[in-house]
């Protein structure tokens, strides 16, 4: 039963699935006290509420105790956790007599619902799957690998959402066919483009996914809550700093949130938002209704917020992405045989009838939402074939003393796949100084520009004192979690032996990928013709 065992942490929910070596099937694992079922279509899974708070004695109720305890709205409940570790954000909330960063309470979370996973799956010695989205960088792998340390496990492998999502609907899925998978959650939306290989094309291996392009965005059901909450405000004449909102933030971001979860419902038409300040008596409310005209200043139409706030063009605009990547390599939208929705969000009716409108209806298939990224995790643990590619570029940052800037040298290409049996990438590296003993290379992690050129509007954070305030996000907060160093602790690998003079040329740096999405770094010394690094592993690319 070794590595059977996958991890879906999401911005609202994490799912734990396991594989049954016999069956060779996998399903959500419940997780006691911690579990609670949800549906999804005329189905029902076990999910983990990716809730922690922690109690004024030092304890710490996770997921359902969270929910069934009534503390959602309580001070020191945090939420959407991941969105915040994968933004990188430095807030710290005091909760209940200390402070804590997202990444302390994403932890706290998430090592103990896999500690406690692990003895319910009799698999504490085995190897497990984790899942992180396409746009995510090395820092969250690296907090996932802190994350398994504490949960005591010794080795653990990534796979991407959506790609996981296509091994979890592996029933659907026929060899020599195209998918595109489409994952909407709590956090981000994604696509990916998968081929499915079967064992004949492989040498009788076994089947295998190809992935042939993929692309996301950090736009996710959080947002949308976040759009509501705004709107709830506006129409209410209310700021987010004003001290009668601040005291029933929480209470209200939780009744926009029960709101949008209702008009995902195709039943629900319309639903009421009121909260009370207990203080004053103040009552904030609006109705929340799903589509036509807004006949008065309370009624808030659902789908013409989402128009408005251009949800629709951005999903439309990530699926032309991975289509795009996925043409560059044979595949065109017309060879796809079907989209596969996967996340909570993609159950919104609006956004099913886009991806609808774009691929035709009758090739939108939704039966597995809410698990099959755990369980095509659980399945990759298992040994299920997964051929992938770099998702983002990787840069070598210098200073071009011409222009007083730092520019960036790309190394390797987002969509370069591994290992490369050649080098992928060759230089000359020059030193500044004479004498100089020590030639650093930086090697920087490129992402999307969330909105080049532009800020990157508002996002609503929780401030030091537990209160949900809007926070604006400059153009250059955008291009810094666009950008992330790699080897930030170990920058210098190249000794120059003797030192070296002011603008000699001094090594050739070859670079390649290995199996496991190593950079490997090859380095030969100019000045005596000695390779000084061969095939030296550098970082973890994603």
């Amino acid at each position: 039963m070794a590595g059977r065992l996958g991890i879906d942490f999401g911005t609202s929910n994490t799912v734990i699935a396991t594989r049954d070596e016999e069956s060779g099937s996998a399903s959500a694992l419940w997780v006691p006290d911690y579990g609670r079922p949800l549906g999804q279509g005329d189905q029902r899974t076990s999910v983990v509420p990716s809730l922690i708070h922690y109690t004024s004695d030092g304890r710490q109720m996770l997921g359902d105790q969270v929910l069934s305890g009534n503390l959602l709205r309580a001070q020191g409940t945090f939420r959407w956790m991941k969105r915040y570790i994968a933004n990188r954000s430095p807030m710290k909330v005091r909760a209940n007599g200390s402070e804590r960063s997202h990444f302390d309470a994403g932890r706290d979370f998430l090592s103990t619902v896999i500690a406690f996973a692990l003895i319910e799956a009799g698999a504490e010695d085995e190897e497990i799957v984790f899942t992180a989205p396409v746009e995510s960088f090395e820092h969250f792998e690296d907090w996932l690998a802190e994350v398994a340390r504490v949960a005591g496990v010794t080795r653990f492998r990534l796979i991407d959402e959506p790609s996981a999502a296509a091994l979890g609907y592996g029933v659907h899925l026929r060899p020599g066919n195209a998918y595109l998978m489409f994952d909407f959650g709590g956090g981000t939306v994604q696509c990916a483009v998968v081929l499915v290989q079967d064992e004949d094309d492989r040498g009788g291996s076994g089947r295998a996914c190809r992935v042939l392009g993929k692309a996301g965005d950090d736009i996710g059901g959080a947002t949308i809550d976040q759009w509501i909450f705004e709107e709830v405000l506006a129409r209410n004449a209310c700021r987010d700093s004003d001290e009668e909102v601040r005291q029933v933030s929480r209470a209200l971001l939780a009744e926009c949130e029960r709101a949008k979860e209702a008009l995902s419902d195709p039943i629900g038409g319309a639903v009421e938002i009121s909260v009370m300040n207990p203080h004053t008596g103040r009552v904030i409310g609006a109705e929340l209704i799903r589509g036509g005209p807004e006949t008065d200043g309370r009624t808030i139409s659902f789908e013409d917020l989402m128009d408005r706030r251009d949800l629709f063009s951005r999903i439309d605009r990530v699926a032309r992405r991975a289509l795009k990547a996925a043409s560059d390599r044979g595949y065109d939208e017309d060879d796809l045989a079907a989209v596969l929705m996967v996340g909570g969000s993609s159950q919104i009716p609006a956004v099913r009838r886009t991806i609808e409108r774009i691929f035709g209806r009758d090739r939108v298939l939704s039966d597995r939402p809410m698990d099959a990224v755990a369980r095509g995790a659980a399945a990759y643990a298992a040994g299920m074939g997964f051929y992938d590619h770099i998702q983002h570029d990787y840069a070598i940052r210098w200073f071009d003393r011409s222009t007083g800037r730092y520019e960036y040298r790309t190394c390797v290409a987002a969509g370069t796949s591994y290992p490369s049996p050649e080098p992928v990438h060759t230089m000359t590296v020059r030193a500044t100084l004479d004498g100089q003993r020590e030639l650093g290379i930086q090697i920087y992690e490129l992402g999307r520009f969330r909105r080049s050129g532009e800020g990157g509007g508002t996002e609503l954070v929780l401030d030091p004192s537990g209160a949900w305030r809007l926070s604006e996000v400059s153009a250059q907060d955008g291009e810094d979690r666009s950008r992330f160093c790699v080897n930030e602790g170990s920058p210098t690998f190249l000794k120059a032996d003797p030192p070296a003079k002011a603008g000699e040329a001094r090594f050739r740096v070859e670079f390649g990928i290995d199996g496991n999405k190593r950079l490997l770094l090859t380095a030969v010394d100019l000045r005596n013709g000695r390779t000084t690094h061969r095939d030296f592993p550098v970082v973890k690319l994603t």
